[in-house]
């Protein structure tokens, strides 16, 4: 049995929500306490349903390590608790290392500020969520897989001076209250939601009008025989690599199917306007292996940030 943790009630994000764990710089927030040196690292919470709505009462790590496109969120979450451990690493090396770049470009575009409030969704062990708190925004990473949350927790904090607290939470039913982010990203996560435009919708809920959306997810190569000659490496040659640096490879095989299954940039833009994000735009990175979209929620005057009469 995985030990209690102590928890940061967070009634500024929602009524019941609670702060598994936060970091700063220096020093944990008023009510958070860091693991002592002389005692063992403190571990995260089984998923309860007091942490997050839509969240299963238990799961056990292990039992499935392979999800397949129907996408059921168990199977989907007990896959990321099996590569945890080892999942960042992986990313570095089988991107060779442009992750980095990826991670540096959303941050850019969230463009968050020293008192902005931050979302970054299906954020698994926070690397993309440290990377916001670089102006000292305060930024909230939110999981549904357990696993990568606990990895996430354990590490130390990130160079910046704002704040990143890990919330365990179902993207199609976020523990928050209506717009209370100024700004939220989800990284190469929309792809594995069972119901992405609902997904869309829901982070809108979340984001104050005027506020930002930050879309990362792999894409489609613009020339069509570089398009099939990159699904073909994803079939074959990457689980093959992941085969000398992960006991799951199955994990990177359904990684493959999933991006040969997801739509182009073209299309996730219209999913993006269909889910009332206003100002859409998108621009291909890495010759379109990655696509990076930017959108607006719509003040509630009608008029999209920026626009005067």
């Amino acid at each position: 049995m995985v030990p209690d943790v102590e928890t940061v009630p967070r009634p500024d994000l929602g009524a019941g929500c609670l702060c598994i764990r936060e970091f700063t710089q220096s020093q944990p927030p008023r009510g958070c306490r860091m693991a002592e040196s002389d005692r063992p690292p403190t571990r995260l919470l089984p998923a309860r349903p007091h942490l997050a709505r839509g969240i299963r009462p238990t799961h056990r790590v292990g039992c499935m390590v392979r999800a397949h496109l129907d996408k059921r969120p168990g199977e989907v979450s007990a896959m990321f608790d099996r590569v945890a451990d080892r999942y960042d690493l992986l990313n570095d090396v089988l991107s060779l290392g442009m992750d980095r770049r990826w991670r540096r470009v959303v941050a850019a575009a969230v463009g968050a500020g020293p008192r902005d409030r931050v979302l970054d969704l299906a954020a698994g062990t926070g690397a993309s969520s440290r990377a916001l708190t670089g102006a000292g925004a305060a930024c909230v990473a939110c999981d549904f897989s357990l696993g990568m949350l606990r990895v996430g927790a354990h590490r130390p904090p990130g160079d910046g001076p704002g704040t990143v607290g890990f919330v365990a939470g179902d993207a199609l039913r976020l523990p928050f209250a209506d717009g209370v982010f100024d700004a939220v990203t989800i990284s190469f996560g929309l792809r594995n939601v069972t119901d992405p435009a609902a997904a869309l919708a829901e982070m809108r809920r979340v984001t104050r009008p005027g506020g930002r959306l930050v879309v990362c997810e792999f894409g489609h190569l613009k020339v069509r025989a570089l398009d099939a000659l990159y699904d073909w490496a994803l079939a074959v040659a990457l689980p093959s690599v992941a085969r000398t640096l992960s006991r799951n490879t199955a994990a990177y095989a359904y990684l493959a199917e999933s991006i040969k299954a997801w739509p182009d940039g073209q299309q996730l833009a219209g999913q993006i306007r269909e889910a009332g994000w206003s100002a859409v735009r998108w621009r291909r990175l890495t010759m379109g292996v990655v696509a990076v979209h930017l959108a607006i929620n719509p003040p509630a005057d009608g008029r999209e940030a920026g626009q005067t009469v």
